[in-house]
């Protein structure tokens, strides 16, 4: 076998420059993408991210589970979100902060810019609702004699109740994270190794206990249909599972995810590889 045919089956991943020029190819065709795709396809990145943190539930309420063990499994748990969404193709508002890229080159305006966020940030928060809506439904906290339901409420409320600050600092850590990767899979050429690029990066933000605005849009939520339901709470921070607490976690987690992975990320590989041309 010649070296053209064992590179033809085994070819290498993308190099840094070549990922960094596909990022901004990527981010062009997200851009001038309909508002319709976009939408159903954010919708769809929302429904994939909370269905990773469904899984992250299930193990986290397993009480024989010790502090690092849970945290562990639960983060590689949540990695079936990132996955889903990098191999079956969707739209997810922190791993499109990429985006920023094609911009810095002036490959799209800002307006196509912030208007492609703004969509499938409201498409993720979409999908995120549609499967807390599911979940109730089928009664997804009453799994282990309701112990599933006791921690979405003690996730939720935990979240609420941090310091805006705190979640901000969280939520920078978290999308440096998950823009690796993002970028990592840009520079996959199998399945396998898309799965391999997530799950590492995602498994450590989760496990580390940082903030991830989609996926805050589907535990928040979760957390206060499972009160409502009336689950059973065992920490200390019930009055902070509110629409207040929600907003203001929210908000921390999405300005931090913009400048963990806008302009940290996404700026320093661009100043590495684009501008220095």
């Amino acid at each position: 076998m010649t070296n053209n045919e064992v590179a033809a089956i085994r070819p290498d991943a993308l190099a840094g420059a070549q990922i960094e020029a596909k990022a901004e190819a990527v981010g062009e065709g997200k851009a001038k993408m309909g508002v319709l795709r976009t939408f159903v396809l954010a919708v769809l990145a929302g429904l994939f991210i909370g269905m990773g943190g469904m899984f992250m539930l299930l193990v986290k309420s397993d009480a024989t589970l010790g502090f690092a063990a849970s945290s562990l499994l639960g983060g590689a748990a949540f990695s079936l979100g990132l996955f889903a969404v990098l191999v079956a193709g969707a739209e997810l508002f922190t791993g499109n902060n990429l985006m920023v890229q094609g911009w810095l080159s002036k490959r799209y305006s800002t307006g196509a810019l912030l208007r492609s966020w703004l969509v499938v940030y409201a498409g993720n928060f979409v999908g995120s609702l549609l499967l807390v809506c599911l979940l109730r439904l089928a009664d997804f906290g009453g799994m282990g004699a309701g112990a599933v339901g006791t921690t979405m409420v003690n996730v939720a409320a935990g979240k609420c109740a941090l310091p805006w600050g705190v979640a901000f600092g969280r939520a920078i850590m978290c999308n440096i994270l998950v823009c690796l990767a993002v970028w990592m899979g840009f520079a996959a050429r199998t399945v396998v190794d898309k799965f391999l690029c997530a799950a590492l990066p995602v498994t450590a933000f989760v496990a580390c206990g940082f903030e991830h605005c989609v996926a805050n849009m589907f535990f928040i939520p979760m957390g206060m249909v499972a009160q409502s339901a009336g689950a059973a709470y065992e920490g200390a921070n019930a009055a902070a599972l509110s629409v207040g607490g929600m907003l203001s976690n929210l908000s921390a987690a999405t300005l931090g995810n913009i400048v963990g992975g806008a302009v940290l990320f996404a700026g320093l590989y661009w100043l590495a590889y684009k501008k220095g041309e």
